[in-house]
């Protein structure tokens, strides 16, 4: 359901080297920080099978995946012996929208070394995490998905979910609504509706006008073209482009263009670092050509 792209985890000796530039936000704890919040979020997606859980979609089976859902989604709670427990602290990660109330990931710091919201992105619209949960529908600004204490009722928390929890969150949604479609077509359902006062029509097929018939030797394109669509959410390098007829409004003519220069500069921003660490490089390369300097200029004294 959802495609991602490959993340790169900093060495000891990176971290070190960071470190040692000088910034107060960069020091050696907080980068060490950081890294164990990712390494922690990769054994808990691998052990708890937070990743996109496979099924062959019988329903059964996907009331089983959302049941294990809602047990991966619950925020972690104080032990019950725990003092602040007694004072209506029950929830351990509780905080703020910097942190994830599941495993208690630092999501700030993890975002400005490595937006993984926008890196997961829904397979069928091409839209990521961070377009549909983190940003203010209305105005496009960045804003902190807010947990629920029951994960998708309840009371709302101080917390947020990290980018691996916040994934399952959305294909919980997304089964739970094809729950809902198909809970819609049970035939006991139909009854009572028609029990309460709700008419259902039957419309025979032959009554149904298409709008925009297709050729028969089009339709083995179908598939192509519905690859090309959730491929055209995902990046610029694709367009289609249709030209409707003004007296039908049918399409007359469709076209398909694929720019690799848009791809190639899509490829060269996601290899490109950060602003931040740009200029950490930046700065360690002075300081590494700073030496060379004085020497030169006690040199040319002499």
């Amino acid at each position: 359901m959802f495609t991602r792209q490959p993340q790169q985890q900093m060495t000891e000796a990176q971290i070190s080297t960071l470190a040692m530039q000088g910034n107060e936000q960069l020091t050696q704890a907080a980068l060490s920080e950081m890294m164990s919040a990712q390494q922690a979020m990769q054994q808990v997606a691998s052990h708890q099978n937070i990743e996109v859980p496979k099924h062959p979609d019988p329903r059964k089976a996907r009331r089983q995946d959302i049941k294990q859902a809602y047990k991966l989604l619950r925020p972690a709670q104080r032990g019950k012996l725990s003092p602040l427990r007694w004072f209506g602290n029950r929830y351990r990660y509780n905080k703020d929208t910097a942190v994830c109330v599941v495993d208690g990931c630092n999501v700030a710091e993890l975002i400005k070394h490595d937006n993984l919201y926008m890196r997961i992105c829904d397979e069928d619209t091409g839209r990521s995490l961070w377009e549909m949960y983190w940003q203010n529908p209305v105005t496009g600004e960045p804003e902190a998905f807010i947990a629920r204490d029951k994960v998708t009722g309840g009371k709302k928390m101080r917390g947020t979910y990290c980018p691996e929890h916040l994934h399952l969150y959305h294909l919980l949604t997304k089964w739970e609504a094809e729950e809902d479609k198909q809970n819609e077509m049970n035939p006991n359902r139909l009854r009572d509706k028609v029990k309460r006062g709700v008419s259902i029509v039957t419309v025979p097929i032959s009554a149904v006008k298409q709008k925009d018939p297709q050729p028969a030797m089009l339709q083995k394109y179908e598939p192509f073209f519905a690859e090309l669509e959730r491929d055209a959410g995902k990046t610029k390098g694709i367009s289609i482009l249709n030209y409707k007829n003004p007296a039908t409004g049918i399409n007359d003519v469709t076209m398909v263009v694929f720019d690799l220069r848009i791809f190639q500069n899509e490829m060269e921003q996601m290899n490109m670092p950060t602003a931040e660490f740009q200029a950490l490089l930046t700065q360690q390369q002075n300081l590494i050509q700073q030496p060379n300097l004085d020497v030169e200029g006690l040199s040319g004294q002499v």
